[in-house]
């Protein structure tokens, strides 16, 4: 059965335009291409990245919040009692007061020390502006890193501003060391925020943002948060190893060089709220909607899926399967982005006129 699968899964057709097979991916006369054993290589590049992350935040983003007056809150922590712990995990976070009574007997304490076993247990679920910042700081610190790479990549290559060259020569298009190591490092650092998923804050997705998420995957409908990250992660994972397989690879970087672009500015301005610098959050904010409008809705639909819904007509009559397949998650993406830059314009109306 996996083998089956695996012949299917690999079908040229599926993949590259007629008349072009797997064996003519192999490296001669000067010619790299991509291959698809190499995305095993983003796992350990995820940890290299976990590790990184580790003493940038510890040496670099707690200093620096404490620099911007962000305190360390130490929270107490309740007396170890697996009785109100089990209830706690499993039943409610918060008793109804029959329960709390009910709770005290089975403890043989008093109502007062169980309200305030949960009331202090219930804090500890509550993330610290700290921990916050530092979350921020990290994705900051990569958005914004690979932001400058992937302009210092891409600034002298012909496709950058003339996007009919991401076809010219298609399939057998050399793979570049500087977009081997663009693409390791994005998707490194996507399976790194999938490791740490358990122990990051948990944010709350927006029920329409679950919503659209359900319709457009409709094999795994995620009720939860967590499971919602998951989807989003595994998505962009697979979309760019989809385009690494295919040697979509001149559109994948500037795809990938157009979100990272907006969103070191939101993490900036994240930064900022959690020092209450209020002024250079609100500046930040408009500078990160400003990009947002220019990268995630004009270039995005205006450029980029242009590329990959018109152009290819004129390199092959006979479309791929995978050009279905990378134009229906490229669409579905700018399906998010028009709800998001809703959603930002209903800020920046309340911010204008509503101070």
């Amino acid at each position: 059965i996996l083998k089956t699968l695996n012949s299917w899964f690999w079908w040229e057709n599926i993949w590259m335009p007629i008349n072009c097979t797997w064996a003519d991916f192999v490296d001669r006369d000067g010619l790299v291409f991509p291959k698809p054993h190499q995305l095993y290589a983003t796992i350990p590049y995820a940890f290299v990245l976990l590790i990184i992350r580790f003493f940038s935040e510890r040496y670099v983003a707690i200093p620096l919040a404490k620099a911007l007056g962000i305190k360390n809150v130490r929270r107490v922590k309740p007396q170890p009692n697996p009785v109100l712990e089990s209830y706690f995990r499993e039943c409610s976070r918060h008793p109804s007061q029959s329960d709390i009574k009910g709770l005290a007997k089975k403890c043989n304490c008093t109502v007062h020390l169980v309200e305030k076993w949960f009331r202090r247990r219930r804090n500890l679920e509550i993330p610290t502006v700290l921990q916050k910042f530092k979350e921020a700081f990290w994705r900051f610190s990569f958005y914004l890193t690979s932001s400058i790479v992937g302009f210092i990549f891409l600034y002298d290559k012909p496709w950058f501003y003339d996007i009919w060259q991401t076809w010219v020569g298609y399939p057998f298009q050399t793979l570049l060391p500087s977009q081997y190591w663009y693409y390791m490092a994005e998707i490194g650092f996507y399976w790194s925020l999938i490791f740490t998923l358990g122990i990051d804050i948990k944010r709350k997705a927006n029920p329409q943002e679950l919503c659209l998420i359900r319709f457009t995957l409709i094999f795994f409908c995620p009720s939860q948060d967590f499971t919602a990250h998951v989807v989003h992660h595994l998505a962009a994972i697979g979309l760019m190893s989809g385009s690494w397989c295919g040697n979509y690879v001149r559109l994948g970087t500037l795809v990938i060089f157009v979100h990272d672009t907006a969103d070191f500015w939101l993490e900036a301005a994240k930064m900022f709220n959690y020092a209450r610098w209020e002024k250079t959050c609100n500046m930040l904010f408009i500078i990160f909607s400003i990009a947002f409008f220019i990268t995630r809705l004009i270039l995005l639909p205006f450029w980029i899926l242009r590329a990959t819904l018109y152009q290819p007509t004129y390199y092959s009559t006979t479309p791929v399967i995978a050009y279905f397949l990378f134009n229906g998650m490229l669409l579905t993406l700018q399906g998010l982005h028009l709800y998001w830059g809703y959603l930002i314009f209903k800020i920046l109306k309340r911010f204008v006129f509503l101070k």
